[in-house]
């Protein structure tokens, strides 16, 4: 070899190359220069180690653990970390979701000397998890989208470990679950939006019958499920064909129209077309049955927020079911929330945040809670058709420049806003007017006016309207 002729020889060193260490031939000098030139190598090599090892990031719980929730296991992993040698202790075990299984688990991180640990907003299956362990450990609930491992490499051991390690250093965020009054209180007001949204199913279904039998009722009345509407429905299913007697049903304002309702009445009905009729009006009175009913349920769990719920409907657009599911989603007092941006954020009501290479992109709002999203939407609305106050006055203004949608969403974040604040200073809604926006600026919108009629060809001189 060539390094030998030259009275050099080829030694053996170690490099340091990412991701793993290498193994190359280089020319190191003589026999003995070469030794003593690879026994540095590899000492430095472990003395980087070591450091490595001593920089680590800070440790915040010694004795934590993490869940992987599914629906029929729970694979936990616990890190023990030993005060005095600093080494690192890892236990892996499966357990059953049923309840004995889950005071299995209990035990065994009691054992284990365990005081937090974090599991994935996984559906539901988490909620039996965190019910039993909520009493006796600090549970942290995590989105699932903050802690994604590497692709290529998930398995349930790798998961919880991961969650395990995410947590014994501090880098994962607890979610917001509020007490269990209140999430009784949840249940309660989503099973009541569900079961709204099934009668304006049926209600479709119906119309779609109709249709079918040449009714044309929906095109005369704006609700088939109103009181004229169910009695001419409800005489259908009896047996009723004459136009004449079935138009004579209506009342109010609806006898207004009793040409037009004559006509749309004028069908071909079947034995088929009645049953349906009547299977699907006996299941809207089943619906609003159990809606009434949840009502005077929810309504008697709301009574120590009544001051709340007062606060909330005093707020143009929100009416007291609406307050009920406010107070469900975010708490009675918005303990959880530090500030409104922090409350805007978590709701999904804020413009989004995505920069890039000094450009701003689209600043559509995130999905936040939809829950709170569909209600605040409901009010937005609600608020946008009432006369003479502030928050219509807003829609107007953002509807004319940026369209009817995003008007909506910023009345709805208005309405978040001016609701944490009555709640944290405990004070009611206090009206600005539907001139509060003119009154802001006055003097800017008196220049635009006045060169507005100039253009036109007009000259104008602005006094003072005395009383």
């Amino acid at each position: 070899m060539e390094g030998a002729r030259n009275g050099r020889r080829l030694g053996l060193r170690l490099v340091r190359q990412s991701p793993q260490l290498s193994l190359t031939w280089t020319p190191t000098g003589t026999t003995k220069c070469g030794h003593e030139h690879a026994r540095e190598n590899l000492e430095s090599y472990g003395v980087l180690r070591s450091a490595r090892r001593r920089s680590v990031m800070e440790i915040l719980h010694r004795r934590c653990a993490g869940l992987d929730v599914h629906k029929d296991t729970v694979m936990a992993c616990v890190l023990i970390r030993e005060s005095a040698s600093g080494r690192k202790r890892k236990e892996l075990r499966e357990f059953g979701t049923m309840t004995q299984d889950l005071l299995q688990l209990a035990d065994w991180l009691r054992d284990c000397g365990v005081t937090h640990l974090a599991m994935e907003a996984t559906g539901v299956y988490w909620k039996p998890v965190w019910n039993v362990l909520e009493g006796e450990f600090k549970v942290l609930l995590v989105n699932a989208q903050h802690i994604k491992r590497v692709p290529g490499r998930k398995t349930d051991v790798k998961d919880c470990e991961w969650i395990a390690e995410l947590l014994q250093h501090g880098l994962v965020q607890a979610s917001f679950v509020p007490p269990v009054e209140v999430r009784e209180l949840r249940d309660l007001t989503r099973y009541r939006a569900t079961l709204v949204g099934e009668r304006a199913r049926v209600a479709n279904r119906m119309e779609k019958v109709l249709e079918d039998a040449n009714l044309k009722l929906a095109s005369v009345v704006t609700d088939i499920l109103g009181i004229s509407e169910r009695a001419i429905l409800e005489a259908i299913v009896r047996g009723e064909e004459d136009p004449e007697r079935l138009a004579e049903m209506a009342r109010c304002r609806l006898r207004a129209k009793l040409p037009a309702l004559r006509e749309a009445l004028r069908g071909r009905v079947t034995e088929h077309h009645r049953f349906l009729l009547g299977r699907l009006l006996a299941h809207v009175r089943f619906v609003e049955a159990e809606i009434t009913e949840l009502e005077g349920r929810i309504a008697e769990q709301m009574r120590p927020f009544e001051k709340e719920v007062e606060q909330w409907v005093s707020i143009p657009g929100i009416n007291e079911v609406a307050a009920w599911s406010l107070i469900a989603e975010l708490g009675p007092r918005l303990e959880a929330f530090s500030s409104e941006q922090h409350l805007s954020s978590w709701a999904g009501m804020c413009p989004g945040s995505n920069e890039s290479a000094g450009k701003r992109r689209t600043g559509k709002t995130r999905k936040g809670n939809p829950w709170v999203r569909r209600m605040l939407c409901q009010i937005g609305w609600g608020a946008a058709r009432s006369q003479g106050t502030y928050l219509s006055a807003k829609y107007h203004r953002i509807a004319a420049r940026r369209g009817k949608k995003r008007a909506i969403i910023a009345v709805a974040h208005n309405v978040l806003v001016i609701g944490f604040h009555l709640i944290r200073n405990q004070r009611r809604y206090n009206e600005l007017g539907p001139d509060y926006f003119d009154q802001l600026h006055r003097h800017r919108l008196e220049r635009y006016l006045v060169r507005r009629l100039e253009a036109l060809g007009n000259q104008v001189v602005i006094e003072p309207l005395h009383a």
